[in-house]
């Protein structure tokens, strides 16, 4: 079982993604959010898709591809963390990463298969994990973490994210 981090397990700046994350099974809660995301991104228009709530702001697509493409980094992060590796792993930029991307040239089909196999993956993974792997630490980005925390911070992410869209875009 993954327990949730203490505060002492993250940089303060991924409180707010930890704090979104509910109680009970992280498996479980990540498989909950990929039907949510799953059935929201599936039932939009590709024109939908496409909406920027503001000029400069990224479309719906390319907050899916951001979503999918922050999975992947944390992941990697919690699985270094977790087996042991203590070279420290550096930050990203996300707008470098956007830049790179283009999204909206995926149809969301396309952007949601890319979504659900990160997030099969991501499941696998934790199910690798050891219990005693939970609590090792790493440093991310200049600060130690566990890979528990990790595990919660890219939950919490996507949570978030699902926030902002339904208070901004719908």
């Amino acid at each position: 079982m993954i327990l949730r981090p203490a505060k002492e397990d993250y940089n303060e700046g991924f409180a707010k993604y930890v704090s979104l994350v509910p109680e009970g099974n992280l498996e479980e809660i990540l498989n909950g959010s990929l039907n949510r995301t799953t059935a929201f991104f599936s039932a939009l228009t590709e024109e939908k898709g496409n909406y920027r709530y503001a000029p400069g702001k990224w479309s719906l697509k390319e907050v899916l591809g951001h979503i999918t493409d922050n999975e992947r980094i944390m992941c990697y992060r919690l699985l270094r963390i977790a087996r042991g590796d203590i070279t420290p792993l550096t930050g990203y930029d996300e707008e470098v990463l956007m830049e790179g991307a283009a999204f909206d040239r995926f149809s969301i089909a396309e952007l949601l298969e890319d979504f659900a196999a990160v997030r099969r993956s991501t499941l696998t993974l934790l199910r690798s994990i050891p219990d005693e792997a939970w609590t090792r630490k790493g440093i991310v980005n200049g600060y130690d973490s566990t890979a528990a925390a990790w595990a919660y911070i890219l939950t919490g992410h996507e949570i978030h994210h699902y926030n902002v869209i339904q208070e901004r875009y719908i």
